[in-house]
C-alpha cells in the first residue's frame, strides 16, 4: 500500500502535504528532521491519510492536493474541527 498524509505543525500552523509507503516511518523521519521542509518545526501531527493501491496513485493524489493551493481545501479533508 502507498499512502497520500496531511501534517499539521501548531508551532509553525502550517500543513504538510506528502505521500509514502509507511506513515510511522516517513512520520518519524519528519519529526526528527530529516525532510528538509518539515524541521522548521517538531510538533508534526499526522492528521489525515488516504491508501492506494500503487505509488503512482499515490503521487497523484498528492500532486491533487498540492495543487489546490488552499488552506480551505486541505481543512475540508481533515473535516469538521473539534
Amino acid at each position: 500500500m502507498f499512502y497520500v498524509y496531511i501534517l499539521y505543525s501548531k508551532t509553525v500552523d502550517k500543513y504538510y502535504v506528502g505521500s509514502c509507503q509507511n506513515i510511522q516511518e516517513r512520520l518519524n523521519n519528519h519529526l526528527n528532521s530529516r525532510s528538509k521542509y518539515t524541521k522548521i518545526a517538531k510538533d508534526w501531527e499526522l492528521k489525515y491519510s488516504e491508501s492506494f493501491d500503487s505509488r503512482s496513485e499515490a503521487c497523484r493524489r498528492e500532486m491533487q492536493i498540492k495543487k489546490m493551493k488552499s488552506r480551505k481545501y486541505i481543512e475540508s479533508l481533515l473535516g469538521p474541527k473539534d
